[in-house]
């Protein structure tokens, strides 16, 4: 084991639950203001070496996480599905925010190379804005689909109008967002710069560009394999002795993922080197779903590609 000290947090909205290596020091301070101080109070009397990790629980851990990175405190944020991963390697099934804490720091141990950094201020406020759009999509879809399916059934006494007022609503937020979004990447020069090399993929629009920036800032310096487990869209293996399973997607960024279907769906019609991947997978009877998230797939080892080597996509035999 190393010598560094390790700390692992489970951050839940109201609670911070430590587990500290290799003391094995256990510890639970509320989550706020007052609890990062005294948080930060113990941390200072520990050793030179310090790492803190904690898992990325949709927004909950990001003000802690600003704190400890302003007291120059190494903290990085970890992915649930490599903990959830590694907690069956323990053979822990078990749940509590204890039991969280304590594998979070196990783990980053045994992978001491894992997490992420955080993001720079205009990332952070990317992210935001990307996040708060695509709920606000969500939010979209489902109304519509609520209309759709009243009408359907002949139950809604709501006149059009109603609707269509409904509906302006988060479209109209939407467009907002994008707006704001197109705003923080044309102030800052690296971001609009790796927005302009991601435009250039036939396929990678507006959107995902942004949700590409904001969700993964690793493009660039990872391996093609690494950017499509990143994602959720690296088929996961289940064989075991001479069967083989069905290959499967999970993990990654949801959102993220999303939108790279969708960038999919497009790339497969306009992207003329992707399109005809997609059409010589259909011919060899792959289903549609399947030769969509091959051609996400594909898209994000170009972005990845274009954004390591800053030169704009170009036309090329191989994909």
């Amino acid at each position: 084991m190393s010598a560094e000290t390790i700390i692992g947090i489970d951050v839940s909205r109201d609670w911070l639950d430590g587990f500290c290596l290799p003391g094995k020091q256990r510890f639970r301070l509320q989550n706020s203001p007052d609890g990062y101080a005294r948080l930060l109070e113990t941390l200072q009397s520990m050793p030179d070496g310090l790492k803190v990790g904690f898992e990325a629980t949709g927004g909950q851990e990001w003000a802690l996480w600003r704190v400890l990175i302003s007291m120059g405190i190494n903290a990085v944020q970890l992915p649930p599905a490599q903990i959830k991963a590694f907690a069956f390697s323990m053979g822990k099934r078990a749940k509590t925010d204890q039991i969280d804490a304590e594998l979070i720091a196990r783990f980053m141990v045994v992978r001491p190379e894992a997490g992420r950094a955080l993001p720079d201020e205009k990332r952070q406020l990317l992210r935001a804005l990307t996040v708060r759009r695509a709920q606000m999509a969500d939010a979209r879809k489902r109304l519509s689909a609520q209309i759709s399916a009243r009408r359907k059934q002949g139950v809604s006494a709501e006149p059009e109008d109603m609707d269509s007022s409904l509906k302006a609503f988060p479209e109209s937020q939407i467009s907002e967002l994008e707006q704001r979004i197109e705003g923080v990447i044309a102030q800052g020069k690296e971001l609009s710069a790796k927005a302009e090399l991601l435009r250039s993929i036939p396929g990678i629009g507006p959107v995902s560009a942004a949700m590409l920036l904001a969700e993964m800032p690793e493009p660039g310096r990872m391996t093609a394999t690494e950017a499509a487990a990143m994602t959720g869209l690296a088929p996961m293996s289940h064989d075991s002795g001479a069967m083989r399973g069905k290959r499967v997607i999970s993990g990654g960024r949801r959102s993220l993922r999303h939108v790279l279907f969708q960038a999919g769906l497009a790339a497969s019609c306009h992207n003329p080197v992707l399109k005809a991947v997609a059409k010589r997978m259909k011919q060899r009877g792959k289903p549609h779903k399947l030769v969509i998230i091959a051609i996400a797939r594909r898209l994000v080892t170009i972005a990845n590609a274009v954004l390591k080597t800053g030169l704009p996509w170009r036309i090329s035999p191989v994909v």
